[in-house]
């Protein structure tokens, strides 16, 4: 029998609860918790859109507390973070996104516990949701490097090449910086294909194909809704789900309004994994992305992807393996291309999504992921105590 580790207290500090990846990959990150002998506990900044992702947390027994931080140069922002550790008493602060990054990093400095943050962007990423290229946003992204830097134990970068943009920025030391793949713990049942499907109107043996992220420029719906309007005359029976809310949703649907009740825009939903069992083809042509769950999601459901190699995609899906990538920039006619192909062939479609499934369970389960940065934690203490 393997020796079990010995408990180790962890808190998670982070921005907020609102829908996004970070905050709702912490459901996950709890899941897989006591595999590695992790007591986790969890509190964020500021409430947002009434705070979603606590639910997850709920679920997994944890309840989330507020600690109500307004900004960033907040007078009595440190102090109150200092005391809610002292209170919660960790033996690892793991924060995650700027503001509890520099906070939460400063406030378990002054108090002796190590700490980790994890960046779940690519440095400078241009259409990410969170970044900000005004001189603020600058600014503000230099001092939290800076503070990491100084009084952060470890950046975890969730992917090699999320890893290598934050270097090369100069912001940090590359002992300093380690990759941590994320991974997550939703399960696919599969009977829910049949109800998402008679939920949205879905013939039974109509051809799915589907996009699962943020409606926002540089994400890749315009191309997707391109290559289903060059092949819908050969695939009739072809429907587009695009899941998702944004910025960006009153121009998604200006641009699918031509292809009429083959696409179906579902807006946010919870039941990601259930909408896969659904999908056919899971597309992401995406201009970048540091490592997108969707793309793990769809391999726990053994749904084949096609997505554009940058970022750390190329890091989840091997070309003609688990999936296709294409050459960036995207282009429609490829994207087409490689979308006809597996729509013509559903063994082709089966053989790369078992071949999908079976790299998840070996490497993207929660469990797998908390062994990862259980491992990291345990360097970190290690090194206190040298």
């Amino acid at each position: 029998m393997p020796v079990q580790p010995t408990p180790l207290r962890v808190h998670i500090l982070i921005d907020s609860l609102t829908w996004g990846g970070a905050e709702m990959l912490l459901a996950d990150l709890a899941a897989g918790a006591k595999s590695a002998s992790i007591e986790l506990s969890v509190a964020y900044l500021s409430d947002v859109n009434g705070s979603p992702s606590a639910e997850g947390l709920r679920r997994q027994g944890i309840e989330p507390e507020l600690v109500p931080v307004r900004r960033m140069l907040e007078a009595r922002a440190v102090p109150r973070l200092r005391r809610h550790l002292a209170r919660v008493a960790p033996d690892v602060v793991h924060t995650h996104l700027a503001l509890a990054d520099v906070l939460g990093t400063v406030a378990a400095r002054s108090l002796g516990i190590p700490s980790v943050s994890t960046i779940h962007l690519l440095a400078r990423q241009a259409t990410g949701r969170r970044y900000d290229a005004s001189w603020r946003g600058r600014a503000r992204d230099r001092l939290a490097a800076l503070v990491r830097r100084r009084a952060g134990a470890r950046v975890i970068a969730v992917s090699d090449a999320a890893r290598e943009a934050y270097l090369q920025t100069g912001w940090d030391d590359s002992s300093h910086v380690v990759t941590v793949h994320n991974g997550i713990a939703r399960t696919a049942r599969q009977s829910a294909g049949e109800r998402v499907r008679a939920e949205l109107g879905i013939e039974p043996d109509a051809l799915v194909v589907s996009t699962v992220t943020v409606l926002r420029a540089g994400k890749g719906h315009d191309l997707a809704i391109e290559a289903v309007r060059r092949l819908i005359g050969r695939f009739p029976r072809m429907r587009l789900v695009l899941l998702g809310d944004g910025p960006a949703r009153e121009e998604i649907h200006r641009l699918v309004a031509p292809l009429g009740p083959a696409a179906i825009l579902t807006g946010h939903r919870d039941d990601v994994m259930d909408l896969l069992m659904a999908t056919d083809v899971l597309l992401h042509p995406t201009q970048v992305d540091a490592f997108p769950t969707a793309l793990l999601e769809a391999a726990a459901a053994a749904v084949p992807v096609i997505a554009t190699a940058v970022g750390g995609i190329p890091e989840i899906v091997e070309d003609g393996r688990t999936g296709f990538l294409l050459a960036f920039p995207p282009r429609p006619d490829t994207l087409a291309e490689r979308l006809e192909a597996l729509l013509a062939d559903e063994s082709l479609r089966r053989s790369l999504g078992r071949a999908a499934r079976e790299d998840f369970l070996q490497r993207f389960t929660a469990d797998r992921w908390l062994a990862r940065l259980r491992a990291v934690y345990d360097d970190v203490l290690a090194e206190r105590e040298r």
